[in-house]
């Protein structure tokens, strides 16, 4: 099982950050939430903050867990292990060439995401109605 470590990063206007998959990669073309694999050894947290200075260029300066979500695939299983980042340093962008963008929980759209990530919409969601 792939083990994917996962920052739900918001704004002030309560909307989340989410990022294009490349579409040569796994669901590419799909917007995800950013983060990436947990190496063998590696801590949740300690993958959470190089994952997202690695692809958006921020410092994870606060995150607590979220969530963890298993799906299976008809190619692979992942585990996704969802963290809230409650404070970051820097200014998110696509270090990796990746369009980014800013939207609100409500006008997520799940047909625009991979099936593994449809828990953290409906969490977002349920979160934002609170």
């Amino acid at each position: 099982m792939l083990r994917v470590a996962v920052g739900v990063i918001g704004n002030a206007a309560g909307e989340v950050l989410v990022a294009l998959r490349d579409p040569r990669r796994h669901q590419g073309g799909l917007w995800e939430f950013p983060g990436g694999k947990i190496a063998d050894g590696e801590d949740v947290e300690a993958a959470l903050a190089r994952e997202l200075h690695e692809e958006l260029g921020i410092e994870v300066a606060a995150a607590s867990p979220l969530l963890t979500v298993r799906h299976a695939y008809s190619d692979r299983a992942v585990e996704l292990q969802v963290w809230r980042v409650l404070a970051f340093a820097g200014t998110p962008h696509g270090r990796e060439g990746q369009p980014l963008r800013w939207v609100s929980p409500g006008a997520l759209d799940p047909a625009e995401f991979p099936a593994a990530d449809l828990p953290i919409i409906e969490a977002l969601r349920a979160t934002a109605a609170d």
